[in-house]
């Protein structure tokens, strides 16, 4: 897979980079290495290769999901605007 001018053009506009004309030759060069490379890594036989979230051994840390209030309306509500009777206050958006 090859970029050229006109989809290098487009990504920076997708991306709302501004590339001046001279910039172009240069960017589609880079781009085109990315991609090389990228194919590159699909040559790569991972083959039973367990997927991992570090390069050491871990285990994910996880806690119980159970819902809780906070047990602190005071602090849950200090950042209100406003509020009354623990909830918080919001203006009417629905006439």
């Amino acid at each position: 897979m090859s970029v050229d001018a006109d989809t290098v053009r487009r990504i920076a506009r997708l991306a709302r980079i501004a590339v001046k004309d001279d910039e172009v030759e240069h960017l589609q060069g880079e781009l085109n290495a990315i991609l090389a490379f990228v194919e590159q890594l699909g040559e790569v036989d991972v083959e039973g290769v367990e997927p991992m979230t570090s390069v050491t051994p871990m285990v994910m840390r996880q806690r119980k999901d159970k819902v809780t209030d906070g047990n602190d309306p005071d602090a849950v509500l200090s950042n209100a605007p406003k509020s009354e009777d623990n909830f918080y206050m919001v203006p009417k958006v629905i006439e």
